[in-house]
């Protein structure tokens, strides 16, 4: 079978195609910068991995050999203007890479958009990626998709915090938009369908559901699926994309940072032009999914916590990602450390069990109103706050992001490092562990914060008295709970 390269394989939709690929029987190798991010996902050992950055054209040079088809899924949701660059670098790149290494196909994920007007920033970025790719010389097919609604999509999480908090809506007039959304398993079927593409076809493609919506509709669309009462929604014409992005950010767990493409791609209407995928690709067996449909099938999957892929793992333009230097590297930097430990008569695995459960709907065991006011500063200043939850309550892996944290390290049974995403004067990680003790356990935790300057200094100051509340409070609940469990 074909070699297959997907870069984007930790994303949203690229989580999702890879296990898909290896079921169709394709050999797939994935790019990331992250390896064990990459191995901490259960289809890990059926892949090879590439270690690397997509930026760098050596990279992307090992990464394309003997390859027969490279999906392009990589998208930079950063609110910089930087951005554009970025993505026109790693277009040039791959464009470049895979007609040196005679590579049969790319398949390429852009965004639905009106022909004749001037677009947003990150949709126009979009289009120019589809256009290098489609000038690379090699056979090409960019998938144009609107709003993919499904589990844990971005959009779909919009949607359905916006509806859920506010039973009364004054909303930008982009809510009278037409819009054309499509379902994540349609999306998965066209992308496994361009593959097989004759070599002929080096075009693009508008894809979307068979129902053409105004967002209100879709909000309310998503109310009667939910159970919930028809939201009554009043069009304003005074917030900006900037000043709605903001209200997003503080309205539903979708940080400022992502939700201001999401809302500059909705000031057009984004209707499919022509139904030419049809000629290429069939219509899948039963139908495209309709709106109500995969919203139904989006709130099936949230009830039973069987989530495979969510937004909230994305990486976060700007966040910290430097792992935590070892201890002897400690030496000569101004370090601030607050250990606490708990003794416990519960079993390592009863302990591990809890710590693993901490965060989303589970809380951090202590001082819930602290958390929630230090959660909502953060969404103010524009960090991603609690609301940003966790993918799954039932599994936690290296790189998921956790709250305000993000998975730095697990060593199951043992212990979880937590890496501050946060927007702090200086970097701060969170070590939860358990050990054997004589007839129990030992609990320990342990809070390391680098400052930067004065201010960090200062900030860690008028954290102390809040850390002697939270961590003393924390490490007694989860012994506690652990305890109880094991009776």
């Amino acid at each position: 079978m074909p070699r297959v390269l997907v870069l984007g394989a930790t994303g949203y939709v690229g989580g999702r195609l890879v296990p898909r690929l290896l079921a169709s029987g394709y050999r797939v190798r994935v790019l990331a910068r992250s390896v064990e991010r990459v191995k901490a996902l259960p289809w890990s050992k059926n892949v090879e991995i590439i270690h690397g950055d997509a930026l760098d054209r050596s990279t992307i040079q090992r990464a394309t050999d003997d390859v027969d088809v490279v999906y392009f899924l990589i998208h930079s949701m950063s609110s910089k203007g930087s951005f554009q660059a970025f993505d026109q670098s790693i277009a040039e790149n791959v464009a470049s890479c895979a007609r040196q290494a005679g590579v049969q196909r790319i398949v390429y994920l852009g965004g639905l958009h009106p022909n004749d007007l001037k677009l947003s920033p990150h949709l126009a970025s979009r289009t120019e990626v589809g256009e290098i790719l489609l000038g690379s010389g090699v056979p090409t097919v960019v998938l144009q998709a609107g709003v993919i609604i499904g589990s844990g999509s971005a959009s779909f999480e919009m949607i359905r915090h916006l509806t859920e908090v506010l039973p009364y809506m004054p909303a930008p007039k982009w809510v009278l938009n037409r819009i054309q959304p499509i379902a994540v398993r349609d999306v998965l079927y066209y992308l496994l369908a361009a593959a097989r593409l004759p070599s002929s076809v080096n075009q693009a493609f508008d894809v979307g559901g068979p129902d053409v919506l105004r967002y209100s509709d879709m909000m309310n669309g998503y109310a009667a699926e939910a159970g919930l009462p028809q939201r009554v929604i009043a069009a304003l014409p005074v917030l900006t994309p900037r000043l709605a992005s903001h209200w997003v950010g503080l309205v539903t767990p979708v940080p400022r940072k992502i939700a201001r493409p999401l809302v500059e791609s909705l000031q057009h209407e984004c209707v499919v032009k022509n139904r030419e995928i049809d000629d290429a690709v069939p219509i899948p067996e039963g139908g495209l999914t309709s709106y109500r449909d995969s919203v139904k099938l989006a709130l099936g999957r949230i009830a039973v916590d069987d989530v495979e892929t969510s937004w909230v793992d994305a990486r976060i333009a700007n966040a910290p990602s430097d792992p935590l230097p070892s201890d002897p590297e400690w030496a000569g930097r101004t370090v601030f450390v607050a250990n606490n430990e708990k003794l416990s008569t519960a079993s390592t695995a009863e302990v591990w069990k809890v710590i693993t459960q901490i965060g989303g709907r589970t809380g951090w065991y202590s001082a819930s109103f602290l958390w929630s006011v230090r959660g909502f500063i953060d969404r103010v200043a524009g960090g991603v706050g609690l609301r940003r939850g966790r993918r799954s309550m039932k599994v936690l892996s290296e790189g998921d992001a956790l709250d305000v944290w993000r998975v730095e390290r697990m060593d199951p049974g043992k212990l979880l490092r937590l890496r501050a995403e946060m927007l702090l004067p200086g970097d701060a990680w969170l070590e939860l562990g358990v050990e054997p003790h004589s007839d129990g356990s030992r609990y320990w935790q342990r809070a390391i914060f680098f400052p930067r300057g004065l201010t960090g200094r200062l900030y860690w100051a008028s954290m102390l008295p809040f850390h002697g509340v939270i961590f003393k409070r924390m490490a007694h609940r989860i012994t506690t709970i652990a305890e109880d469990a094991q009776g």
